[in-house]
């Protein structure tokens, strides 16, 4: 680490203590060249999510989208915003075991399976879109299959 007054990057760790609820490590450091004592944070690098479309384009993945969809689908329904933003959170952390590239298929899978777990009703209006139902019959399929899960 480059000292801060003399650029210098030669120093030692005088102290290390979690920071920011455990997300951080703050470490105070001594140059020794100057004496000038500073500190720094280490954080873990997230890799960012790339969201694979069904035609191939690839895009940043954004947990406000699925929040979003959850919303449209939870609409007039018992379930509040906090439910709605563990859902995403749950999601993103699932989606990141699986590595950089995540396709909408997993994510939809993901969303459905929470949903599922929340709300009925808001279940079956998510598959809806993201499935696309054409008639009453995909309803029924959906239906049906809602009631065999426990």
């Amino acid at each position: 680490m480059r000292c801060p007054t003399c650029s210098i990057d030669d120093d030692k760790v005088v102290d290390s203590r979690p920071a920011t609820e455990g997300d951080a490590i703050r470490r105070r450091r001594e140059c020794l060249g100057c004496g000038h004592r500073f500190t720094t944070f280490e954080r873990v690098e997230e890799v960012p999510l790339v969201v694979v479309k069904r035609n191939g384009d690839r895009t940043p993945f954004e947990r406000a989208k699925i929040v979003a969809g959850a919303q449209v689908a939870a609409t007039d329904r018992p379930v509040t915003e906090a439910q709605l933003n563990d859902l995403a959170a749950e999601v993103e952390e699932e989606l990141r075991l699986g590595g950089p590239d995540v396709t909408t298929d997993c994510i939809g899978i993901g969303v459905l399976e929470r949903l599922r777990r929340l709300d009925v009703v808001a279940a079956v209006r998510f598959a809806s879109v993201y499935k696309g139902f054409d008639d009453l019959a995909d309803f029924e399929r959906e239906v049906t299959e809602l009631s065999k899960r426990p």
